[in-house]
């Protein structure tokens, strides 16, 4: 017994920092990490900074939550979005500080403004940074899962032996200055990024962290993709034609706008298929609207957030990943693992998941070259199965990733 709780006293503490534990695929990928890491080996810490989320029931039962109050709410809803602006107010005076902040937002409001981009989130990143909860305990690493509040937080108000970052975006795309980040990367043992091409990214915006730089790719577990696939029943509208499906947060990143002009083009030229969306965001409305505008009303249609998308992907004929920008797409992964035929944009991210005309499709981001690829594939089953069956062949190897997080312990 005694030899027992000695183990368990030596067991290493590692903290991991979110922004939020919502629905989407860095989020998703981190759950899948926390389960793959021995809760007998290690002591696992878990702090979000916006103290919410609806995935905070997936959490592994050996990794431990230390937001004194934490909300399931998702920010998306109408009462998440009440408790994410107390959070916010909570944030600005707790810590002190306020006119640091207050300068901080209006400093970048006004560099935002001048490149005629509004970024809001990056500008409370920092705020919500600097008025988080802080902690006593000194860990053996802690871990930035996302870039923003929590690598400010990790890199400025935790206590470490080691620090690690991850990067999942295209990190000039995504709206991030050095002004903003005030030289916290310098702080990090460790960089990793979910691509060889947010690498690439990365390194062109800060060259100088190259020797400290890391490809992990994100983690998902394949053979429970697959057999929550059997669960649930997926698509209810007994469509009779071809159905196309895309996974992801309604956001300006994800492109629906060009993916609705596409869905246009395809009914215009006599194409039977019906386009649906399974995820929530931000420009719901706008995209409502667009729809309606585009009489697109039974051709395009918002799903919202569930939290088994498995069947749907497998019912679907052809699934579209047509994006802005992208880290290493989870969906793009899912879908795969699924053996589903992938059309996606030809850019950061998808082109790393995708070899062309091999395992999948990659298309400009345009409307008529979306509604092209689409149309091609639906009229030759064939090479849609193909592509499909090649796609199902991809692994995703999670014991070597993980070692490279744990080597940083060394």
């Amino acid at each position: 017994m005694a030899l027992e709780k000695r183990k368990r006293a030596e067991r290493k503490k590692l903290l991991f920092v979110v922004n939020t534990l919502g629905r989407a695929g860095a989020e998703t990928a981190l759950l899948e990490l926390l389960k793959k890491l021995d809760g007998r080996e290690y002591r696992l810490f878990l702090y979000v900074i916006m103290g919410q989320g609806e995935m905070a029931g997936e959490l592994p039962s050996h990794v431990k939550l230390l937001n004194p109050r934490f909300s399931r709410c998702s920010v998306l809803e109408k009462k998440g979005k009440r408790v994410m602006v107390r959070t916010i107010l909570s944030a600005f005076f707790r810590n002190g500080g306020c006119l640091d902040k207050l300068c901080f937002i209006l400093k970048n409001l006004a560099a935002m403004r001048k490149k005629g981009i509004f970024q809001p989130d990056k500008l409370l990143w920092r705020m919500l940074s600097d008025g988080a909860h802080r902690f006593d305990v000194k860990f053996d690493m802690a871990v930035a899962y996302l870039e923003g509040a929590s690598a400010y937080y990790v890199a400025e108000h935790v206590k470490a032996d080691k620090k690690c970052a991850f990067v999942h975006i295209d990190y000039e795309s995504a709206g991030y200055t050095r002004e903003m980040d005030q030289g916290c990367w310098e702080r990090f043992d460790r960089i990793f990024t979910v691509s060889d091409e947010v690498k690439s990214h990365f390194l062109a915006f800060y060259p100088e962290y190259a020797p400290k730089t890391d490809t992990f790719h994100n983690l998902i577990d394949q053979e429970a993709v697959r057999n929550r696939a059997k669960e649930g029943s997926g698509f209810r509208d007994g469509y009779p034609g071809a159905r196309l499906l895309t996974v992801g947060r309604l956001t300006y990143q994800k492109a629906y706008d060009i993916a609705i002009d596409a869905m246009g083009l395809l009914k215009t030229s006599g194409c039977r298929a019906r386009w649906y969306v399974l995820g929530e965001g931000d420009q719901r409305a706008a995209l409502e609207k667009k729809i309606a505008a585009a009489g697109l009303e039974e051709d395009f249609v918002l799903l919202g957030a569930v939290t088994n998308p498995f069947p749907y992907y497998v019912q679907t004929d052809l699934y579209i990943h047509a994006t802005r920008f992208e880290g290493k797409s989870i969906a793009i992964q899912e879908a795969q693992t699924l053996g589903c035929t992938v059309i996606a944009s030809d850019c950061n991210g998808n082109r790393e998941q995708i070899t062309d005309g091999v395992d999948g499709i990659l298309c400009e981001l345009a409307p008529r070259a979306i509604a092209d690829s689409i149309a091609a594939l639906l009229k030759d089953e064939d090479r849609r199965k193909r592509l499909g069956q090649e796609a199902a062949k991809k692994t995703t190897a999670q014991k070597e990733e993980i070692q490279k997080l744990l080597r940083v312990l060394e």
